[in-house]
């Protein structure tokens, strides 16, 4: 499948790349139709709404071999990957890695977001990359990086991948008339 990549500086190690947005409206539908599994979500295995506000699904791994939504999706992950380590090709010797943990689909409503400087790193040593797409269009939102002094826009299908540690802090843009929805997740050591 050929993936339409976005402009971001080579020297951020952060890669773009756009799904199609029919997957992304799936993944919507998905978080929707499923409030059973819905919860509140937590930053440090806490719920803190001022740190993060969110109504998280979590995908288990299971689902994504089960799931034809989420076969779809972790193929695409895995394509993406390929082209990330053709870009940054040192990755290539970071392997074995892949998909090792559940990952949620995170509604945030307006006002919502993850709002404090974090990186996934932090009590995680066995996550290597970081995946995040953005499910909705939604203006003024996305996602700021400090050390890199960039921000991505939340535009539908986006697909970022950077690498976990704190050199990538980074926190949620809020937008706060605007409700966003992304799936993010982590490669990890295998």
């Amino acid at each position: 499948m050929n993936y339409v990549e976005e402009n971001l500086p080579y020297e951020s190690f952060i890669g773009g790349w756009y799904i199609d947005k029919n997957m992304c409206d799936d993944i919507i539908n998905y978080h929707k139709s499923n409030k059973q599994l819905h919860f509140q979500g937590r930053a440090a295995n806490e719920v803190n709404k001022d740190r993060k506000d969110s109504i998280d699904v979590t995908i288990n791994l299971a689902d994504c071999d089960d799931k034809q939504l989420f076969k779809d999706y972790k193929k695409i992950l895995y394509d993406l990957i390929l082209l990330y380590e053709e870009k940054y090709i040192e990755y290539k010797d970071c392997k074995p890695y892949g998909l090792v943990e559940n990952f949620p689909i995170q509604y945030y409503p307006p006002g919502g977001g993850f709002k404090q400087w974090h990186c996934e790193r932090f009590s995680h040593s066995n996550r290597n990359l970081v995946f995040m797409t953005y499910l909705t269009d939604v203006e003024n939102a996305g996602t700021e990086f400090k050390y890199q002094k960039l921000k991505t826009e939340c535009k539908k299908g986006l697909t970022l991948i950077w690498p976990t540690d704190i050199t990538h802090t980074h926190r949620g843009i809020i937008n706060n008339k605007h409700e966003k929805y992304i799936v993010t997740g982590w490669f990890g050591y295998v």
